[in-house]
């Protein structure tokens, strides 16, 4: 009998998988499951990577300026030793007699193809493949999508612009970081084209603060009351003054004075409800809220994932596919069933009427957006981490949230005319508290929340009482208040994350696979980089740029530290992952940037070589016998 391998990212997707398509009838082995005609096996994330320099060539064990640019003619890869177990059983299934095709089931995206494409590779396997290209686990995606395979070759292009994006990556990074570190003749300054980017924003803002000059501007506030109901105060604000002799002679003039109602307006105003999750969002409300970090987030969300309780968190969707309507449906009843998030006067059954406004296929990439799981049901919060509590909590909240009504209210704007001066003053009175409904049971149940207003914030909580044109108000006091002007505020991890997430966006197609500074999976991982190599500090929920990351930024030049690249190259993968661009013309055009980096007349001035002084010793670490490594370990790619 001849059986077909199915070669998964990760272990818990394989199982989800394999107990649709071998019919709940499996045999279990070391690394791999087998029953109905399929075997199916799973990867660690990446087990294949590209080699570090010194394998090309011994004389890169050395850092020096005059071996640069480093430039692979071909581009070798090892099998990582800490998933170097897996790798083998995958390569032993590979050559299995029985096993007539190999179907690719790792995530539906550049980055899974370029997983799966690598182990074959690299295995020497010669096997036709197909294709697997779902973004959903549900039992019905799956099957549909293993009764409509497609062929693995209509994904060759989408390979390419993945090695595309690994090999610029990579000569990028080693060039750059190797290039800087020896002009400057100290620690190792890495240069990375998201973490460089990212660090710069930092950096422009502390500089920004550190820069900023407050100055005192004065207001006057009026105390004012109607006759009719002297119970019934409103307080409004004149103009900012920069002489606080304006604001005094202001103060007195209008003192005894009488305020008239100029022009009062009215609006309606409404909040739609938030979308659902993706991991970038989770991650910023829960900075908000109770303060994580994003990699805290991510391994708690992470944690939840693998207790079931939670779908898959590395996400850049915020919808739900096509096929996952019942799914929600039964997620919302869950939730009310089994969690304290739902306020008395909801009624789920609107909720659950609500459901298309999160379902959309064309909006889901590689994986829809993180919901809970039906399994909440059987969940003990006892046996839960206050940490696991919160993220469930917030998650669960969300859903209700984004399938609620709208959140409406009245913005009421006056004007008041006091003895030549005009005041204003702005109220808002909610008329449908609406999804925030659920946000405010969230608020409480989490007694830990901290959560902070928005900074965009413009309404003012309490409503005014009725006012009207030509109304008569009477003075109660008139004074001045002092203010200062305010810095731009330090990056919170929420503020980062989106800023990372929008950076270089409005310059990048709509058709490009992935906007913005890094990914959803690995944000986190680029500011605890950026944290632990001393270029940020934390400071509670702020992160903010040091000396060490200020003076990096100051001596880099703007090709490597604009998101721009970032843009740019997305737009050209977009295009060679579709046919319409070489990928020789790519990488010919990043070896150019390389090249022109290096050549780069640098001016350093002598007190800028003493920046970075460290111990050096840190690079001259002997490596593993290459020979050795070559023969058994490697494979050289030309493609």
């Amino acid at each position: 009998m001849n059986d077909q391998l199915v070669l998964c990212e990760k272990p818990s997707v394989a199982m989800s998988i394999a107990k649709v398509i071998c019919n709940n009838k499996m045999k279990r082995s070391d690394g791999y499951v087998e029953g109905n005609g399929y075997i199916v096996t799973w990867c660690v994330g990446h087990l294949v990577e590209l080699v570090s320099p010194e394998f090309y060539d011994e004389k890169f064990k050395k850092w020096s300026k005059d071996t640069l640019p480093i430039i692979p003619a071909e581009w070798k890869y090892q099998i990582k030793a800490a998933t170097s177990k897996q790798f083998a059983v995958i390569k032993k299934l590979l050559a299995r007699k029985d096993v007539e095709a190999v179907i690719c089931a790792t995530d539906a995206g550049r980055e899974g193809e370029l997983i799966f494409r690598l182990v074959y590779e690299q295995a020497g396997c010669k096997k036709p493949i197909k294709r697997l290209w779902i973004s959903s686990m549900e039992e019905k995606a799956i099957a549909d999508g293993f009764a409509h395979l497609k062929d693995g070759r209509e994904y060759e292009n989408l390979y390419q612009s993945a090695l595309c994006r690994q090999r610029a990556d990579w000569l990028i990074g080693m060039n750059g970081t190797r290039l800087f570190t020896t002009l400057y003749g100290g620690r190792v300054l890495k240069i990375g084209r998201v973490q460089t980017p990212t660090l710069a924003m930092l950096v422009e803002r502390e500089l920004a603060i550190q820069g900023f000059k407050k100055e005192p501007f004065y207001q006057v506030e009026l105390n004012l009351y109607t006759p009719e109901k002297s119970e019934n105060h409103v307080y409004a604000l004149s103009e900012k003054y920069k002489a606080e002799s304006e604001a005094q002679k202001c103060c007195t003039d209008c003192k005894d004075g009488t305020g008239v109602v100029v022009s009062v307006t009215k609006e309606e105003k409404s909040i739609a409800p938030p979308k659902l999750f993706d991991l970038t969002s989770l991650q910023r409300e829960a900075n908000k809220m109770f303060g994580y970090t994003a990699k805290e987030t991510l391994d708690t969300t992470q944690a939840l994932y693998e207790k079931k309780l939670v779908t898959y968190p590395r996400t850049d969707s915020q919808y739900l596919s096509d096929d996952m309507t019942a799914t929600a449906s039964a997620v919302i009843h869950a939730v009310r069933d089994t969690l304290a998030l739902v306020p008395k006067q909801c009624d789920i059954a609107y909720n659950c009427g609500e459901i298309p406004k999160i379902i959309n296929s064309a909006k889901v990439t590689d994986h829809h957006a993180i919901i809970p799981t039906v399994e909440i049901k059987n969940s003990n919060p006892a046996e839960l981490t206050e940490k696991e509590n919160h993220i469930l909590n917030l998650i669960a909240s969300r859903i209700l949230q984004a399938t609620g009504n709208k959140h409406t209210y009245l913005k009421t704007t006056a004007q008041i005319s006091c003895s030549g001066y005009l005041f204003s003053l702005s109220g808002k009175e909610v008329t449908e508290n609406g999804w925030k409904d659920f946000e405010d049971v969230l608020k409480i149940h989490c007694s830990a929340c901290k959560k902070e207003e928005d900074s965009d914030t413009e309404e003012m909580d309490s409503a005014l009482p009725e006012l009207y044109k030509d109304q008569e108000l009477q003075i109660s006091q008139a004074k001045v208040k002092q203010g200062t002007t305010k810095p731009p505020a330090h990056y919170t991890e929420g503020a980062i994350l989106s800023a990372m997430e929008k950076a270089g966006a409005s310059e990048t197609n709509d058709d490009a696979e992935r906007k913005g500074l890094g990914t959803p999976a690995t944000r986190a991982d680029v500011l605890e980089k950026l944290v632990k190599d001393g270029y940020v500090r934390r400071e509670k929920k702020q992160l903010i740029a040091t000396e060490d990351g200020i003076n990096l930024i100051r001596v880099l030049p703007e090709i490597v530290k604009s998101p721009q690249l970032t843009a740019d190259w997305e737009n050209t993968l977009s295009l060679v992952s579709k046919g319409g661009y070489a990928v020789k013309d790519f990488m010919e055009g990043i070896v150019l940037m390389v090249e022109s980096l290096i050549d780069e007349d640098y001016q350093i001035k002598a007190e800028d070589k003493e920046l970075f002084k460290k111990d050096f010793k840190q690079f001259k670490k002997p490596a593993q016998n290459y020979k050795s490594y070559q023969k058994s370990n490697t494979k050289n790619h030309t493609r």
